[in-house]
């Protein structure tokens, strides 16, 4: 196909050269049939001048072909009216007209030649009585005119002065007549060549510029169709005379839709944050002057789009104003990268909120006043409880979704009452204008934590988490942004060491208790390296036999200076710094070398955190810890909390398939105070069900409801066949309890504090294995001592009395004596507040006394009250 169309480029090209060698061009121009028949057609039109020229010239010569012995001119004359006749009547018919340009060329060479022919044997010097000058001059008067009227068509002329030539060469004698005429032909054809060989230039010329034209107009066609650029033209009163089919498309109109419209229509009035484009165009426009890439935004498109458009005015040669021509790019991708990333610099691009550097921005424009005096505003510090574990466990991809999700309630919760941006990692902050007062800021950190800590779905998996805020006000709590930022974050420190999931405001003594767990945490690295560090062993007994089946590794830390540090304080100190695995591994080691020495079948139970349950090498650690001590592994069970099902499915099992390969027991933990489903265990491989101690605790009391529980997880477990472990028992009435609802084992003080390893030792060489149970004989509600004046009535009698201790069922009172077991009293706890109380023992001046009806301690107040005598 290209060698077919370069044949066909070189074959145009070698008829252009022929048809300007003919001299068939003018100026340059193409070849073309109807032009060529029109230049015939005016030589035609014009041709009876020629004729009317021969005829005078014929007449004032006085050419004798009217005498009787002139037959030969008569001829000639004939001759030459019937040739001229042709050339003025043929070109104009239609059936000429539709031939080629070169067979309408070949027709009227042949007649050009034989009117001079004719016309130059019709003036033989011979017939002629003059000087030869005479006839000369009136052949070539005549060929000049037939020479004009040819104009830049020379062979046509040419082709006159060879058929005068021929003509004369009948006459050998008349020498400077054909010299003449040879003359004249060589002229011609001289003038015709170099007149050929110059439109031949031209023709080449035009011939370039037409494919660099039509090259041009295909680069522009396919830069149009690309959609990079556009072209537009208006006329001299601003009205679209032309624009690009695909711009045309973009405004979803046509072309004939446009054309003819002012061109401001389609472009939206700007402003002056966007560049203000419309306006500069405007004066443009209308000052007639040139323009380059001036922003504008489209008025007809359906969504936003951004043009940048450049024109120059158009004059004609005589300064005359035509109207602008230009040209246009879209801008529109362009603009909306630009907004990502002013969206990205200024926003989180994981939650779609404020980023730190916004916040930062915002904070310092918030405290910023006027006058040097700072402006009020509030801080609010959130950092998300338990979202670490969720990341380790579930993976990160699952903790940005977690994250996505929260920042949607928060976002919700706050609404448009202040700024909520993302800090980094698992914190948040929310900038408050103004100064809401407490009620209001209670309100809203309670909404925020009720909504985070309500339950997620991620991956299929029930999640829940917890918040903790702080918060700390400008100008009360700091007149800059870092002053604040410092303090929130304090506040926040000081909310999570309170137990999480709750806020408090910033006050300055949080300075020294930031200060305090800062210390504690490097007392805790040092405790680790220094074995610090020790282990107590609580019993787990067989609540039908009253046998020590077990007992529970618990840590202690003995502070060298502050003494005994409960495991509350400093456990979450270890979770935040990452030394719970560190101290998870030693625990592991050395509960499984104290247990290797007691007795055979006797267990030791550990706890696992959910960071050492998600390391992959767990199981490895157990196994060396079981091998470095010689214990068996049935007789290790480790206690897993319901949150390492946070993790997912089948990193899970895994684990749990990996554990019970080393033959270890498994114990859920703490069941029922979790967040997990029921679901999963069905398939977890639990040996044992511990019951927390919350639902053990005041289950004997009278109309609590924690029996229920512990009933129904007793009969799931077996059904599971798993056993049950009840935690927390303290007193006798419990531990009956716990025994009638079937509970197969009993954790608690009822059987003892937890021991050191060598005093297990001793508790089961001395016991020989059994607890003996050691408490009160029943539970009682939590008591506030107190002392105060009492009225105490009974019989119409008015005694005095002061009471000791207070509950919500019962009382202690001191000063009266030997009051039977079983009688009615009526005692005025405050002044016009009277109840009645049983009295349940008596022991010299003390008497213990039960209410009728439980009272509320809230109403109790804590101070004496003097009684009136």
């Amino acid at each position: 196909m290209a060698s077919l169309r370069t044949n066909l480029a070189e074959l145009h090209a070698r008829r252009m050269d022929l048809v300007a060698a003919l001299g068939l061009t003018e100026g340059g121009a193409g070849v073309d049939a109807s032009w060529i028949s029109g230049t015939f057609v005016h030589i035609a039109r014009l041709w009876p001048l020629i004729l009317l020229g021969k005829l005078c010239i014929t007449a004032l010569l006085h050419v004798p072909f009217y005498e009787p012995g002139n037959i030969g001119h008569a001829i000639a004359l004939s001759a030459m009216l019937l040739v001229d006749g042709v050339a003025i009547v043929v070109p104009r018919g239609a059936c000429f007209q539709r031939l080629r340009p070169h067979h309408q060329k070949w027709l009227m060479l042949p007649m050009v030649l034989l009117s001079g022919l004719t016309f130059s044997l019709m003036l033989g010097p011979s017939l002629i009585a003059g000087p030869l000058s005479r006839n000369l001059a009136a052949e070539m008067a005549v060929a000049l005119m037939a020479v004009s009227i040819f104009g830049d068509r020379r062979l046509l002329g040419v082709s006159y002065f060879t058929g005068l030539l021929i003509a004369s060469l009948a006459h050998w004698g008349d020498f400077a007549q054909v010299g003449l005429l040879i003359s004249c032909i060589a002229a011609m054809l001289i003038a015709a060549l170099r007149q050929a060989h110059a439109d031949m230039n031209r023709a080449i010329a035009f011939y370039q510029r037409d494919q660099c034209a039509q090259r041009s107009d295909r680069l522009l066609h396919e830069y149009e169709q690309s959609g990079r650029g556009w072209f537009w033209e208006t006329d001299r009163h601003g009205c679209i005379a032309y624009i690009s089919d695909t711009l045309a498309r973009t405004l979803d109109r046509s072309n004939d839709a446009l054309i003819g419209r002012p061109i401001t229509e389609i472009i939206r009035p700007g402003d002056r944050q966007d560049g203000d484009g419309e306006r500069t165009l405007g004066f443009h426009l209308s000052a007639r002057t040139g323009f380059a890439e001036i922003p504008i935004r489209a008025a007809m498109a359906k969504d936003e789009r951004w043009w940048s458009i450049s024109g120059q005015p158009v004059f004609n040669d005589y300064g005359q104003f035509h109207g602008f021509r230009g040209s246009g790019t879209d801008l529109t991708e362009m603009r909306r990268s630009q907004a990502e990333v002013h969206r990205l610099a200024q926003y989180d691009s994981l939650t779609g909120l404020a980023n730190r550097v916004q916040m930062m921005r915002s904070l310092e424009q918030a405290v910023a006043g006027t006058n040097g005096q700072p402006r009020d505003c509030t801080l609010m510090m959130l950092d998300l409880d338990r979202f670490k574990t969720v990341n380790d466990t579930l993976g990160h991809p699952a903790g940005d979704a977690l994250l996505r999700q929260v920042s949607q309630r928060i976002q919700r919760v706050v609404g448009d009452k202040g700024l909520v941006g993302r800090q980094g990692g698992d914190e948040f902050k929310i900038l408050l204008p103004g100064r809401p007062d407490r009620i209001q800021l209670d309100h809203l950190a309670r909404a925020i934590i009720t909504d985070v800590s309500l339950p997620y779905q991620i991956e299929g998996v029930a999640v829940v988490i917890g918040v903790s805020i702080g918060i700390s006000f400008c100008p009360q709590d700091g007149v800059t942004a870092d002053a604040l930022i410092r303090n929130a974050d304090l506040a926040l420190y000081a909310a999570k060491g309170d137990g999480r999931g709750v806020y408090r405001f910033y006050s300055p003594e949080m300075h020294a208790d930031a200060e305090d767990r800062r210390q504690l945490e490097a007392d805790l690295r040092h405790a680790l390296i220094e074995d610090g560090l020790h282990l107590v062993y609580q019993p787990v007994v067989s609540s039908k036999t009253e046998r020590i089946t077990g007992y529970e590794a618990l840590l202690r830390w003995q502070h060298p200076v502050r003494g005994a540090i409960s495991p509350e304080q400093f456990v979450p100190i270890a979770e935040e710094s990452g030394l719970i695995g560190p101290i998870g591994d030693w625990v592991l080691r050395t509960a499984c070398r104290d247990a290797a020495q007691w007795d055979e079948g006797v267990r030791v139970a550990v706890n696992v955190s959910p960071i050492q349950f998600a390391n992959h090498g767990l199981p490895s650690i157990v196994m060396n810890a079981l091998a470095a001590s010689q214990l068996a592994p049935e007789r290790l069970e480790l206690e897993l909390t319901e949150s390492v099902f946070l993790s997912d499915g089948d990193g899970t099992e895994s684990m749990f398939a990996r554990l019970k390969g080393l033959g270890v027991r498994l114990a859920l933990d703490d069941f029922g105070t979790g967040y997990s489903s029921l679901g999963y265990l069905k398939t977890a491989p639990f040996d044992k069900i511990k019951i927390d101690q919350s639902f053990v605790r005041g289950a004997a009391i009278r109309g609590s409801r924690n029996s229920a529980i512990i009933k129904a997880i007793v009969g799931l477990a077996e059904a599971l066949g798993m056993d049950t472990t009840a935690e927390g028992a303290e007193t006798r009435d419990e531990l009956d309890l716990i025994r009638q609802l079937g509970c197969s084992h009993i954790q608690g003080y009822i059987y003892g504090r937890p021991l050191p390893a060598q005093e297990v030792l001793a508790q089961q060489q001395c016991h020989g294995g059994y607890a003996v149970p050691q408490g009160f004989q029943s539970s009682r509600a939590a008591r506030r001592t107190m002392l105060r004046t009492v009225a105490v009535y009974h019989d119409g009698q008015v005694h005095t009395g002061r009471i000791r201790n207070i509950s919500t069922t019962g009382a202690q009172i001191e000063g009266l004596w030997n009051i039977p077991e079983g009688t009615l009293l009526a005692v005025e706890l405050s002044e016009g507040r009277t109840v009645n109380v049983i009295a349940r023992w008596s022991k010299e001046d003390r008497l213990g006394v039960e209410f009728t009806q439980s009272i509320d301690l809230a109403h109790e107040p804590a101070t004496p009250r003097a009684l009136a005598s």
